[in-house]
Order: structure tokens, then C-alpha cells, then sequence
């Protein structure tokens, strides 16, 4: 199960019957907001992934112009599909997009043999998510304004953190994760890094943090209107699309592996020591488990206080494997602890260790990007995963502290069809105790390789507080299709802001984040 990011709106005008395989739509309320089409303007770096028709996976990276009234002048992409053929890159011919008062549109972008529809949510001008809903296949993503100043070699000088995930190619798809950091010397080369890899296949478990080799990178002269180059390390090949001088969107081309993520500049005081870790975090993982003959998607996610001596308290998680959730809290987990590693100092490496009675031992491993933010990775016996670790703030928490309008997206597989789905939407949340969640949201799902849409669906449901909201809350909600589907969520607030969802549901494995729009 590929990690989840953000999206969401509706397309054309097709019927809901046409779109859903016949079946009806409750529509959502009518859209509120401030969003138009001049609230996308811009040139923006898009990034996704997913799987395709056949259920191999997909990902893309590339970029596009915006002209603030409803039109794409020009697009590109990288496309990596190991089961198709070879990478390859896409001109798209000019296309269109739209978008509502509340911050959901469409992307819709042509070539002479096809073409991409896009539904999306904006977070804000500068930022969204997005879902692929043209039927081809079915992945989702997020895509970022573009800074074409910073399109040179020297805008790239200093120490990035980076986290790809995918597939490995030579074992013909096993699950793949690399996070580490890199040195940038702003003249296409490097005063190297570390990173780990976790493979699926080879049995790599836990993985181990060893020296980045041959780094550089170069500028593609013939896209340079784009932000596009090429980065090699360790063996591997990436193109990249530059966001800005703190940011690329990574898509590796090489016969090592298929794999997609970003690469983040690592700024603030970085700690060498356990000393300089404390304070609050909430992490949200998503991967694969497979041991024992048991394999099946797997998503963690929870949170956690560091004491600045390399232990770790109130420390609360949930996790759903293969459609069995569970939760840890203090009452199950044994043991706790956290150390920097003083072997690689200055790189922003630290290991997590958890013990639960019942769920067994976890290991986790991150890369801070600052003393706020960190990519983490799951290297616990027989798991793949990563995802994202984030400083929790501004505790206590309750629904009016809250409240607002949310852009969302979540991702995973539905158990019963053994296939991806990928949701994206807008919703708001209100300040009362009980039904105030509601919203509208674009999925797509591969059912027995057909991929099925469900464009401008209701969503209503509620969002439940916890105590001080620091730890374990809910999130139940449901779809306005007929008949309906709910959607249950164990709910971790990072700040007033952003929050992590972690399926709990026995029918599905999903993993998701909203974000309030501004």
C-alpha cells in the first residue's frame, strides 16, 4: 500500500449511472468558499502514485501552467509503469481546469493518443491534492507551486532529507522504501549522505543506515521552462521536478527500482544527541506486512512525547493490518525509547523502539528535515512502510479550537475487491459535539481490474474528541452513495491545522491527512 497525500471536485457533466456503474449519488451540499478559478494560478510541480488497471503499480512526477482562468497553456510529465514498458515522458497538449467556491475542481489534460483527468481540492493558492479519475487507473498525490527562480544548480546547496517509496524491479514488484539525506554542493554534485532501505523482497529487516555514494545532479536543458533534472545516487536515477530551493519531487528511472517521493531541505538545529530530541510528535505510516505466509496493507500511525533522555511517554498508536485493527496505549506497551544516532551526527537520524503486549515490537526510523518535521520509516520485522512525523502543538484540543474547512485525501486498498481506492474532497468541520463533518469528495477504486468513479459524493459523519484531544480520537463518516458506505478513522491531531487519519475499519486498509484551507 503506497502512502497517502491530497485531493478532490468534479469533472464533466457525465451521469452519475455512467460514471459509478449505475449506481445513484447523493449529491453534496451546494459549495461555500472563496476558492475560483483565479485561485490557481501559477506554474505548480504535481507528484503521484497508485496502480493501474492490471493492479501494478504507477507513478508520475511533472509540471504544469496555470493561467488563473480556467486553462493549462502547457504541461509535462515522467511516467514510471513497470508492468507497460520503460519510463517515459509526456508532452500534454493545452487543456482546462475549474474550480468551485470550496476549493474542489478538475484538471483535464490531452495528448493525441489520451490524456489525464485530475480531480483536486486546493489547500490553498499555492498547494493541493489531487486523485486521477479518468479511468485509466487509479493514484493520487498533491502538487506545489513552482518558484522558476530557483530553476539553477545553485539554488541547491545544503543537506536534504528525502523519502522515496515504490517497487523493486529486479524481484518484479516487492515493496520498496528509502529514506536518508544527501549533500547538494549548489555545482551538481555532493559531499555525500546516508540512507536506509528497506526492501521487501530480499528480506532486508531490520534495514541499516549506510553512506550515500556517487551524488550529482544536472538541469534538462530542453525542459528547463519546467524545473526539471536529474539526480543519481547510490546506483539510482531520478528525474526531479524542483518546487523551489528547499524542495524536489523525486521519480526514479533505473532498472533498481520504481519508486516516488520528495527530497526537503534540512534547516533549524538539527540534534546529535538524545538531549536535543523533546516534545510532542504524531507519525502516520502506511506499507505492507509480510510474515509467517501472513501478508496483507498495513497503516500505523499515532503519537508520542520525548523526554530528552531517550525515553519516550504517553505514547498512544493504532494500527490496521489486513483489515484487524488495534490500538496501543500506555495500558499495552511494555517499553518505549528513542535514540539519535551518534554514528551519522548532524544527519537527523534517530531510531524508535516500541514494545506492546499484544501487538509485539515496533521499529522505527527518522530523518529530521527540522526540528519540527521528520520522514519516517517503519523497519520492523517483515514490514515495509514510511510516511511522515510532524511536532504536535497547540494542545489542548476540542472541536471549536478546530473547526473549519478542511481539504482531505486518503488512500489504501478495499479488502473485498483486493484493490486500491483513492478518495479526495472538501468538508467542513463545526464546533458541536455530534454530525459536524460535512462535505463532498471524488473516489476511484479497481474492482476485478475494472477501475470504477464516483465523482461529487456527499459526505457526512463526526468527528469525536478525546480528552485533551493530544492522543486517540474518531473520525466516522458516510458516503452519500446508495447504498451507502462509512468510513471509520482513528483520528490524530497534530495542531489547529492538520490532522492524520488511520483506517479502522475491517473492509478496507486506508491511511489519510486533511489540512485546513486557507
Amino acid at each position: 500500500m503506497k502512502r497517502a497525500l491530497l485531493l478532490l471536485a468534479m469533472v464533466l457533466a457525465l451521469c452519475a449511472a455512467a460514471c459509478s456503474g449505475g449506481v445513484s449519488i447523493t449529491p453534496p451540499p451546494p459549495p461555500m468558499g472563496n476558492f475560483s478559478n483565479s485561485s490557481l494560478k501559477g506554474q505548480y510541480a504535481f507528484s503521484m502514485s497508485g496502480e493501474d488497471s492490471s493492479g501494478g503499480f504507477i507513478a508520475r512526477v511533472g509540471s504544469f501552467f496555470a493561467d488563473g482562468s480556467g486553462n493549462i497553456t502547457s504541461a509535462i510529465e515522467d511516467v514510471v509503469d513497470p508492468v507497460s514498458g520503460p519510463p517515459s515522458i509526456v508532452t500534454f497538449n493545452p487543456g482546462t481546469y475549474s474550480i468551485l467556491a470550496n476549493g474542489r475542481g478538475t484538471i483535464t489534460l490531452t495528448t493525441a493518443t489520451g490524456g489525464l483527468g485530475l480531480s483536486i481540492t486546493l489547500n490553498s493558492s499555492s498547494q493541493g491534492l489531487m486523485v486521477q479519475t479518468d479511468g485509466n487507473a487509479t493514484s493520487s498525490g498533491s502538487f506545489m507551486l513552482q518558484s522558476p527562480s530557483a530553476f539553477s544548480l545553485t539554488s541547491f546547496n545544503g543537506n536534504y532529507v528525502f523519502d522515496v517509496s515504490g517497487v523493486d524491479i529486479p524481484s518484479r514488484g516487492a515493496p520498496l522504501s528509502i529514506v536518508g539525506e544527501i549533500n547538494l554542493n549548489g555545482a551538481g554534485g555532493s559531499g555525500g549522505g546516508t540512507l536506509d532501505e528497506n526492501n521487501g523482497q530480499f528480506g532486508l529487516f531490520p534495514a541499516q543506515s549506510v553512506p550515500s555514494s556517487s551524488n550529482a545532479y544536472q538541469l534538462d536543458a530542453s525542459n528547463s521552462a519546467f524545473g526539471r533534472g536529474v539526480l543519481t545516487f547510490s546506483g539510482r536515477t531520478f528525474v526531479f521536478y524542483i518546487v523551489d530551493g528547499t524542495r524536489i519531487r523525486m521519480l526514479e528511472e533505473d532498472q533498481q527500482g520504481a519508486t516516488i517521493g520528495d527530497a526537503v531541505l534540512q534547516t533549524g538545529t538539527i540534534p546529535i544527541q538524545n538531549s536535543g530530541f523533546t516534545g510532542s510528535y504524531a507519525f502516520l505510516i502506511g506499507g505492507s506486512f509480510s510474515a509467517s505466509n501472513v501478508m496483507g496493507p498495513l497503516t500505523r500511525g499515532g503519537r508520542f512525547t520525548a523526554d530528552g533522555s531517550g525515553g519516550l511517554s504517553a505514547v498512544f498508536a493504532d494500527q490496521d493490518f489486513n483489515g484487524g485493527p488495534a490500538s496501543l496505549s500506555p495500558a499495552t506497551i511494555t517499553s518505549a525509547s528513542y535514540a539519535i544516532d551518534t554514528s551519522v551526527a548532524g544527519t537527523g537520524r534517530g531510531t524508535i523502539a516500541l514494545t506492546d503486549s499484544k501487538q509485539g515490537q515496533w521499529n522505527l526510523t527518522f530523518y529530521l528535515i527540522s526540528p519540527s518535521q521528520a520522514v519516517i520509516q517503519d523497519q520492523s520485522i517483515g514490514t515495509v512502510g514510511d510516511g511522515a512525523m510532524l511536532a504536535q502543538t497547540g494542545g489542548p484540543f476540542t472541536n471549536s479550537s478546530v473547526a473549519g474547512p478542511y481539504a482531505f485525501s486518503w488512500s489504501g486498498i478495499n479488502l473485498s475487491a483486493g484493490f486500491e481506492e483513492d478518495f479526495v474532497g472538501q468538508y467542513a468541520l463545526a464546533s458541536s459535539s455530534s454530525n459536524n463533518v460535512s462535505g463532498g469528495m471524488d473516489f476511484t477504486e479497481l474492482v476485478s481490474s475494472k477501475q470504477r468513479g464516483f465523482l461529487n459524493v456527499a459526505l457526512n459523519g463526526t468527528q469525536t474528541i478525546n480528552g485533551d484531544g493530544t492522543q486517540q480520537n474518531t473520525l466516522t463518516v458516510t458516503s452519500g452513495t446508495s447504498p451507502s458506505s462509512t468510513y471509520n478513522f482513528k483520528l490524530y491531531i497534530v495542531n489547529a491545522n492538520t490532522v492524520f487519519f488511520v483506517g479502522a475499519d475491517t473492509v478496507r486498509v486506508d491511511a489519510g491527512i486533511a489540512s485546513q484551507q486557507h
